[in-house]
């Protein structure tokens, strides 16, 4: 069996939740005028948007809902609605502003499931092309991105008008 070692995702999966609480609460509670500062792209009635700050490919975003609850039966019925219609809207945007060939669409559930944070579920969505991944971050412990979040942020931000 062959072993491919990623030394990076471990230092951020072992950091994750231990700064000033919960990360997607911490982003919920914040004044929304700090919204683009913060990477959060949009605030629903139950759920809010916000770029991954260590994307995996350009557009990586994520739905968190403002509940801090780690498992998805734990979510209320209309969150849940809101979560995957929102899903919905992020992909259209993410069609129309790069025009991916696929999408991740998922969630980890847990710390052994590879949450990092495993206290607060979230949905990440990510749009994929053939070959946007490859053994530069294994290798060289570093990701390519063609695209400052804060371009990427404004460019789904159109998207989801104040």
């Amino acid at each position: 069996m062959d072993y491919l070692w990623s030394p990076w995702r471990y230092r951020y999966v072992s950091q994750a939740g231990k700064g000033e609480g919960c990360l997607f609460c911490v982003k919920a509670a914040l004044d929304p005028a700090q919204d683009r500062k913060e990477l959060v792209l949009h605030r629903g009635r139950f759920n809010f948007i916000l770029l991954n700050l260590y994307p995996y490919t350009t557009g990586h975003v994520m739905v968190a809902p403002y509940a801090h609850v780690a498992q998805l039966d734990q979510l209320a019925q209309e969150g849940l609605v809101e979560m995957m219609e929102l899903a919905q809207r992020l992909q259209t945007s993410l069609r129309k502003s790069y025009d991916p060939e696929g999408y991740n669409l998922g969630m980890n559930l847990g710390k052994c499931a590879g949450a990092g944070v495993a206290d607060h579920l979230h949905l990440h969505l990510l749009p994929r092309w053939t070959g946007d991944s490859n053994f530069m971050t294994v290798v060289g412990e570093t990701r390519v991105q063609p695209e400052d979040l804060l371009a990427t942020y404004d460019k789904l931000a159109a998207f989801f008008p104040r």
